[in-house]
């Protein structure tokens, strides 16, 4: 074949009219797929937010932490059999056998399967910690050493927000203790210094007609919170302990409330808390003078 009869195949095939509308086609038919598999995707993630944000019977934090992870979940799945589908999909405009491709990835499958083990346990074990509810979206855990807000549970890995913004990202499999601080209410602690001159008696009386004021004033507080007593006696000062249920994971912040909103009700009251003090004693030169001939 001389290059001559090359440049006229080649012509004929670039002004062929029946290729290009068959190529147009193919175009046409891959960016459709695209756009139906990008809409699906939205529709199905605003049908499965809308679907989980109805209310169901049970306690209120329950349902939000499960609708929470599950609707993560499940957005996470069709995102990827959806756009599996497409690529089947593109695949076949180009006139691809699927069906030996099928039967190659589910040979191929398996074998990662005995090779990724890892991979495995990792989707096994996040689906069961969304299956038993260990802890969802939302969440204030320790996992390890790390500890703050769930951020995400995926198909592979859990995503641990710290209060002071770092991001954890554990695979599933590796998650095996866990502290879970949002499950159940937490307790507000608060020690309060009382000095020894004052009258113990009095003052507790004061702390708890304060006590008694404090639900009004914080809804985060779920019972009345309770004076324990003299927890410890100090060198320099009595120590009393101040308890407080609150909802979960507020505890902090209303027990930074309560010593503020104590200190000023002592205060008002002529209640004094004690704080360090140096005495300093100073000898005059006639005792100096009197302690040394007193010696001799």
């Amino acid at each position: 074949m001389t290059l001559e009869s090359l440049y006229e195949a080649a012509f004929e095939m670039l002004t062929d009219e029946a290729m290009w509308i068959g190529f147009g086609w193919i175009i046409v038919k891959v960016i459709l797929i695209t756009l139906a598999a990008y809409i699906t995707v939205i529709v199905i993630r605003v049908v499965v937010r809308k679907t989980f944000s109805v209310r169901i019977r049970g306690p209120l934090k329950y349902n939000e932490r499960r609708q929470q992870t599950l609707s993560k979940l499940l957005e996470n799945v069709v995102a990827y059999v959806v756009y599996f589908v497409a690529i089947i999909a593109v695949l076949s405009t180009f006139t691809i056998d699927i069906t030996g491709l099928i039967a190659g990835a589910g040979v191929l499958g398996l074998a990662i399967g005995f090779g990724a083990q890892n991979l495995v346990r990792d989707i096994i074990t996040g689906f069961f910690i969304i299956f038993e509810d260990q802890f969802s979206v939302g969440d204030y855990v320790r996992i390890g050493l790390a500890e703050g807000t769930v951020e995400e549970i995926g198909l592979r890995t859990t995503k641990v927000k710290a209060w002071t913004g770092e991001l954890f990202i554990f695979p599933n499999g590796n998650v095996t203790d866990v502290v879970n601080f949002s499950i159940h209410n937490s307790i507000a602690v608060v020690d309060v210094n009382i000095s020894y001159e004052s009258d113990i008696a009095k003052v507790e009386n004061l702390i708890i007609e304060f006590l008694e004021t404090l639900q009004d004033r914080y809804e985060q507080i779920i019972k009345p919170a309770e004076l324990l007593g003299v927890q410890n006696l100090t060198t320099t000062e009595v120590v009393m302990r101040i308890t407080a249920e609150t909802l979960p994971m507020q505890h902090f912040a209303i027990a930074r409330s309560m010593r503020r909103d104590l200190k000023e009700f002592l205060d008002q009251r002529g209640v004094e808390i004690p704080y360090p003090r140096m005495v300093m004693m100073q000898r005059s030169p006639e005792a100096s003078n009197s302690t040394a001939i007193a010696k001799k």
